[in-house]
C-alpha cells in the first residue's frame, strides 16, 4: 500500500496488516526487529523455574490504545476499564506498557492503572507525520507522565519505537510501507540512516528529559545501535528464536554493557506450530489483498506453542535477572478467532486473549475476548512471582 499519509498515527496490527498486503516483510538487521531460525516446539534445555530468587523487577503486558480499523474495536474507555482490572487482579501483572497515539487515551488508561497500583510504562507512538508533530505529541505524553509521577503514581517514559520504521525522514518514503520497501531493495543509505536514527533519538531523548523527572528509556528494534547514555534503562523489543537458553542469555548480554537496567520492552508469538521460529515475522501468514482476509499455507492452531514460547522466555529473563518484561500484547481486536483455519486470524496475532465477534462476523459486528493458554501460563507464572 502506499499513498497518502494518513490523519491519524499508524498502529502496529495496521503496520503489519498493510505490509502483508502488499508483500512486504520486515527482515533482520541494525533496524528492525528480528527472529531466528531452529526448531519447533519449547525451547530445548529451559527448564520450569519459580521466580523465588531476584529475577524480574517488572512482569507485565503491553496494552495498545489505538482507535482499531473500525470504531467497533477501537479503544473504549468501558472495555480499557475492564481489561487492566483483569490485567491487575487475574493475569496478576504488576506492570502495564501503555502504548499509542491519542494523547486523551494514553491518558485515560494510564490513570486508569495508576488507579490499580500498576507500574506504568507509558510510550507514545505516533507514526507517519512530521517530526515535528510526532515530538510535540511525546512533549504532551510526557507532562501527563509527570504528573502522575508527582501524585504517586508508578510510572517510567518511554520516548517512542523502533523510530526507523514509524518517523519519516530517517529511511527515504513517505510512510511506513514505503520505508519498509526501500530498506528491502538497499535503497537507502545504511550510515546516513544510522546517523539519522541517532539524531532523531537523541531530540527525542532530549524532549522527555524537559518534561518528566522520572526514569526515561526508548523501545529500540533488536540490533539498533542506540546511545543509552541518553536513558535511565535499557530496553529492547525482543523477539528472538533459539534452540537453547543459553543462546539467548548471550544474545542479551551485550545490553548490559552499558551498566544500565535492561528491560524488554516487547516480547511474544503468535498462535501456531513453527511461530516461534519466525519470531517477528510470524504475523507474516495472512493474504490481506482478498475480501476477507485469509491465512496463507496450513497452519495449525497451537494455544499451547505460544504458551510455552512466553513463559520459556520469562524463565530466561528471570534467571538474567532482567529489569522487567512485557509480554506483546495482551488483545488484538482486529484479528479475530475464528473456527475456521483459513479466516482464525488470531493465529497471526500475538495476543494472550482472543477476540471472538458474536454478531455476524463482519468488520462492524460486536466482539468479546476469551483467555488463550498463554493468558492462563503468565498468570500463573505471575502469580507465583507475588509470593
Amino acid at each position: 500500500m502506499g499513498g497518502t499519509v494518513q490523519s491519524k498515527g499508524i498502529n502496529r496490527a495496521q503496520f503489519l496488516a498493510r505490509t502483508a498486503a502488499v508483500g512486504v516483510a520486515a527482515t533482520s538487521g541494525a533496524f528492525l526487529a528480528s527472529g531466528r531460525a531452529g526448531a519447533e516446539g519449547r525451547t530445548a534445555g529451559a527448564k520450569p523455574r519459580v521466580a523465588n530468587g531476584p529475577g524480574l523487577t517488572h512482569r507485565g503486558v503491553c496494552y495498545e490504545v489505538g482507535a482499531g480499523e473500525t470504531p467497533e474495536t477501537g479503544w473504549s474507555a468501558t472495555r480499557m476499564r475492564e481489561d487492566l482490572r483483569v490485567i491487575k487482579d487475574e493475569l496478576h501483572a504488576g506492570s502495564i506498557a501503555v502504548f499509542g497515539d491519542g494523547i486523551e487515551r494514553l491518558a485515560a488508561t494510564s490513570c486508569e492503572a495508576a488507579e490499580r497500583g500498576l507500574h506504568i510504562w507509558l510510550q507514545p507512538r505516533l507514526g507517519d507525520r512530521p517530526e515535528r508533530e510526532i515530538l510535540d505529541h511525546l512533549a504532551e505524553t510526557g507532562r501527563h507522565a509527570e504528573r502522575l509521577r508527582r501524585q504517586g503514581a508508578r510510572v517510567h517514559l518511554s520516548v517512542g519505537c523502533e523510530f526507523a520504521l514509524y518517523v519519516p525522514g530517517i529511511v527515504p518514503g513517505d510512510n511506513v510501507l514505503e520505508r519498509v520497501e526501500n530498506m528491502l531493495s538497499g535503497k537507502f543509505d545504511p550510515q546516513l540512516t544510522a546517523r539519522r536514527l541517532r539524531e532523531f533519538i537523541a531530540r527525542s531523548a532530549k524532549v522527555g528529559r524537559s518534561v518528566f523527572r522520572g526514569r526515561t528509556t526508548y523501545g529500540a528494534a533488536h540490533g539498533d545501535e542506540v546511545d543509552w547514555g541518553l536513558f535511565d534503562i535499557v530496553s529492547v523489543n525482543y523477539y528472538g528464536y533459539f534452540p537453547h537458553r543459553a543462546d539467548h542469555v548471550r544474545e542479551l548480554m551485550g545490553y548490559r554493557r552499558w551498566g544500565k537496567p535492561v528491560a524488554i520492552s516487547e516480547f511474544g508469538t503468535c498462535t501456531y506450530v513453527g511461530a516461534p521460529e519466525r519470531g517477528g515475522m510470524g504475523w507474516k501468514t495472512v493474504d490481506y489483498s482478498k475480501p476477507e482476509p485469509e491465512v496463507v499455507g496450513d497452519l495449525v492452531r497451537s494455544e499451547r506453542t505460544q504458551a510455552a514460547y512466553l513463559t520459556d522466555m520469562l524463565d530466561v529473563f528471570e534467571s538474567m535477572d532482567l529489569y522487567a518484561a512485557m509480554v506483546y500484547t495482551f488483545v488484538s481486536p482486529d484479528s479475530p478467532h475464528s473456527s475456521e483455519p483459513r479466516h482464525d486470524l488470531d493465529m497471526a496475532g500475538y495476543s494472550i486473549v482472543k477476540t471472538v465477534r458474536t454478531s455476524g462476523g463482519g468488520a462492524t459486528a460486536d466482539w468479546h475476548w476469551e483467555p488463550k493458554e498463554a493468558f492462563h501460563a503468565l498468570a500463573r507464572h505471575y502469580g507465583r512471582a507475588r509470593c
